[in-house]
């Protein structure tokens, strides 16, 4: 290949298939156009006189505005709201004996991966915390190819089938006529389409449960969604169902938190993320895998290929294959987390599709959507999509922004011109994509298949499964959500499905709307009381830990150093962050006449940001701070949040004005630290009263 060359401030990598691509280094260096002109003076266009007109001849100025005037791109329609990062996926256990990818085989093998998380209903400029699934996409660079799993937080979807993903997704955005509500399904259009599809309800329950306002990003589990099929070197097809088990454990905020954090913090969820990486404390999730034989998925009481339905692991365990590390945070938001792009059909050669009909219309529109998002049919070439494990080599030319080089008169297939001495291109190969061979039967029709039409067991089974906590949290989030349908029938519509799933979860969201209880509607096929499944619980399901969670100290000026060294000692030993909090960012002077330095001052970083707080307290301070609204409020909130709280018997008046009760959550610090620290792990969840 002939070599390119290129100066300072733009270097050229190699990538796959030996074509290259610049990769701009912006840090040093001179100021040049595009094209490498330097560049005399950015500050000033070329006038005519220092009052006169701007010249059209001005090039530096026409190309930058140029550029500038078309440096968006259009937003996803769904995920738009998006935070990546760089990893990497190594395989700990093989499962040679189901699959031929190497990518489950190769135990100790290291995979670079990137991994975005996304919000699904708002705009790129969204909120981080709405009540909102969760996008969780993961590109693995494997040797055979990419391998996209693009997945949510959630193991479900809404819809059955992708024909009525469009009216999904248009039902839960802004409504037409009004362009609001942003990033919220609390509106009319969104309940009144799924209270006429009932086989949303058991995506409902979880979309109306903790699961949907995550703490962080790095507390969410993963999954595929769908059943894939794992292929052997025969052929021979298992059922996979993919998941994602944080190793942080799952941790959600309450509703009020949600809602106090994405006016505080719109990008609480990116940051965190961020914050994290760059502090060195890689999030991680193991990968497991649940597999069934056809044999076996045909005894199952639901049919494995409806997206409405998940394997309760109790049925059929998880096995733990893998382990994922995000150890990089993107060097540039747009050329990676932006323009990343994601296939379901991305699979290398051992993973095969099902039938899932929700899936099979995925295999089509993901493709279909990157030409109007990026622009070209060449965004396969943009580096963050390029496959790196393996060449690229196919006869694919031209296009739109065509990046490679290639050589050689080939450029169809079959050809001859090998046996004429010239290079006649890449060939197929038996080792490559195949798929598992099946009899097709059946006369072309329109028709749902039977065994998809129960729509409530599944979602019985998960609101049955939850903790009382749990189940009270669902029922309120429910009554909030629907006391925004200002249409009084489309309420009545959704209690009388909830009557199937559960009829006093449906009395309590119907009392707590004022409204009475209709009649339950008629399900298609019989509810069936399936086995509660405390994996599906988020309270209980992990050990109790502090590590990676975020604990506030509020300092004031002559409070102990001792106190807050043992404090700040005894959190951070667990693998929590420490941040301090003072009156003004200008921070305070310790008992010892020490400055101790503030990571944000008491009215712009509120107690709902944090997992647990400590008050370190001088005695004059706590009065001071009494008398102080807002110092009153971040304990009194932090209380209500159900959080532990540590403090110093000076810290007193503080408490009381905060009606703060001494409970087992609120900690003498001076005395037992660690006891605070054991305590922060978890909520004091006696404290919350049912909400309705």
């Amino acid at each position: 290949m002939a070599k390119s060359r290129a100066t300072s401030p733009t270097t050229v990598a190699t990538v796959a298939g030996g074509e290259t691509h610049q990769t701009a280094d912006a840090s040093t260096g001179v100021l040049t156009t595009n094209f490498g002109h330097p560049v005399s003076d950015n500050q000033n266009s070329l006038r005519a006189g220092g009052r006169g007109p701007t010249l059209l001849e001005d090039f530096v100025l026409r190309e930058k505005i140029h550029h500038f005037d078309h440096e968006r791109i259009p937003e996803r329609i769904v995920h738009a709201r998006g935070s990546g990062a760089h990893g990497v996926f190594e395989l700990t256990k093989s499962l040679k004996k189901y699959t031929r990818a190497k990518i489950l085989t190769e135990v100790g093998v290291k995979t670079e991966t990137f991994v975005r998380f996304s919000t699904v209903a708002g705009g790129a400029g969204s909120i981080d915390t709405p009540r909102d699934v969760r996008g969780f996409a993961v590109k693995f660079y494997t040797k055979d190819g990419n391998w996209d799993l693009v997945g949510n937080n959630i193991p479900v979807f809404f819809i059955q089938d992708a024909i009525k993903f469009p009216d999904l997704v248009h039902a839960v955005k802004m409504e037409a006529d009004r362009g609001y509500p942003q990033a919220a399904s609390a509106h009319d259009t969104f309940w009144d389409f799924v209270s006429l599809m009932p086989e949303s309800m058991h995506m409902i329950m979880w979309a109306m449960s903790d699961r949907a306002i995550p703490r962080a990003l790095r507390f969410m589990e993963g999954f595929g969604v769908h059943a894939f099929r794992l292929l052997d070197e025969n052929d021979t097809a298992t059922f996979v169902k993919f998941h994602w088990r944080p190793r942080l454990g799952l941790q959600s905020t309450l509703w009020d938190e949600a809602v106090k954090i994405a006016g505080a913090d719109p990008d609480f969820h990116r940051r965190d993320l961020f914050e994290a990486i760059a502090g060195g404390n890689f999030p991680e999730w193991d990968f497991g895998v649940q597999l069934v034989s056809d044999e076996d998925a045909a005894k199952l009481p639901f049919d494995i290929l409806d997206p409405t339905k998940l394997i309760p692991e109790e049925l059929v365990p998880v096995e733990i294959v893998g382990k994922l590390t995000l150890n990089r945070n993107p060097d540039n938001f747009f050329a990676e987390t932006e323009q990343v792009a994601f296939l379901p059909s991305n699979l290398p050669p051992g993973i095969d599709v099902s039938e899932d009909p929700l899936l099979q219309g995925r295999l089509f529109s993901y493709l279909d959507t990157q030409l109007s998002r990026l622009g070209t049919p060449n965004w396969h070439q943009i580096p963050v999509n390029t496959a790196r494990g393996c060449p690229m080599r196919n006869f694919q030319r031209d296009g739109q922004m065509q990046h490679s080089v290639f050589q050689g008169r080939a450029n169809y297939e079959p050809n001859s011109l090998a046996e004429n001495g010239e290079s006649g291109g890449p060939r197929e190969t038996p080792d490559g994509v195949r798929s598992r061979r099946q009899a097709l039967v059946g006369a072309t029709q329109r028709v749902r298949s039977p065994s998809f039409a129960d729509h409530y067991s599944q979602a019985r089974l998960f609101f049955r499964s939850q903790s009382k906590t749990e189940q009270n949290h669902i029922a309120a989030a429910l009554v909030f959500e629907l006391s925004k349908v200002a249409v009084t029938h489309v309420r009545a519509r959704v209690l009388a499905n909830l009557q199937n799933v559960d009829p006093s979860l449906a009395r309590r969201v119907a009392e707590g709307l004022g409204q009475a209880l209709p009649t339950a509607s008629r399900p298609a096929a019989k509810v069936v009381d399936l086995p509660p499944s405390p994996a599906l619980r988020l309270i209980g399901k992990y050990p109790a830990t502090i590590e990676g969670r975020c604990v506030g100290i509020l300092v004031s000026d002559g409070a102990d150093d001792k106190v807050v060294a043992k404090v700040r000692s005894a959190a951070e030993d667990a693998g929590a962050t420490v941040k301090i909090v003072t009156e003004t960012i200008g921070g305070v002077v310790l008992k010892s006449g020490k400055a101790l330095a503030s990571d944000g001052e008491l009215r712009g970083t509120p107690s709902f940001i944090f997992d647990a707080v400590a008050l370190v307290l001088a005695p004059d301070a706590a009065k001071a701070f009494a008398a102080n609204p807002s110092a009153v409020e971040w304990v009194a909130t932090a209380f209500n949040h159900l959080k532990a709280i540590g403090i110093v018997e000076a810290a007193a008046p503080l408490l009381d004005k905060a009606n703060v009760e001494r409970d087992a959550w609120v900690v003498d610090i001076a005395a037992k630290p660690r006891d605070f620290v054991e305590k922060a792990a978890s909520r004091q969840w006696s404290r919350e009263k049912p909400p309705c």
